[in-house]
């Protein structure tokens, strides 16, 4: 995988009630092909450590297995559409990139996550010819939450955004302490099985 410089900060963008989820320790992956608004025309790890920026666009109940949906309840009661700003609470390293082709190995991870069977093959069916992406993540929880000014340069459907208004490496904390974290990570890779590949 690339790194790229760190002189500008960037953020992924994620559904809000999934940086819930990520930030309280009930999830490690996400799921990537790469927005309709991507500057490449597929996924790519900008960094290995950024933001998460909670996107409030597009969430659909029906796709959260049906133990998260009160989650996304949770978070629409706190959303305003005419909101001026957005929270960051949560901060991620990505400790893997493994790429998925298949709906078989896909179905591996249907225990290891909070989306239906819908959503995961949705989000492997689109750009049918690119692999989806599934970044395992260690998440942090900011020790202050920072609030920036939600303009026009963070709307839209793209998987990441550059912060003007962020540090490079703030104060945070682990969500998953280093035992649990090491623990959920073996849990998904004897899943799988070796029946995947990672972005070097």
């Amino acid at each position: 995988m690339e790194e790229h410089g760190r002189n500008q900060p960037v953020a992924l963008k994620e559904w809000a009630v999934t940086v819930n989820a990520l930030a309280e320790g009930k999830l490690i992956l996400v799921m990537r092909k790469g927005g309709i608004s991507e500057e490449t025309r597929d996924f790519q790890l900008r960094d290995h450590a950024f933001y998460l920026l909670p996107a409030y666009e597009h969430q659909r109940r029906e796709l959260l297995k049906e133990a998260y949906r009160g989650e996304l309840d949770r978070v629409l009661a706190d959303w305003r559409p005419d909101a001026a700003t957005v929270k960051l609470e949560a901060y991620a390293e990505a400790v893997d990139d493994i790429l998925i082709t298949d709906q078989e190995t896909l179905d591996k991870l249907r225990g290891l996550h909070i989306w239906t069977d819908t959503f995961a093959e949705e989000r492997l069916k689109w750009k049918r010819t690119k692999p989806l992406h599934v970044l395992l993540l260690r998440v942090y929880r900011l020790e202050e939450a920072l609030e920036i000014p939600l303009t026009s340069a963070y709307m839209g459907c793209k998987s990441w955004v550059e912060l003007k208004e962020a540090t490079d490496r703030p104060a945070m904390k682990p969500v998953l302490d280093d035992e649990t974290f090491a623990a959920e990570i073996d849990k998904i890779r004897a899943a799988l099985d070796g029946s995947y590949a990672s972005v070097d």
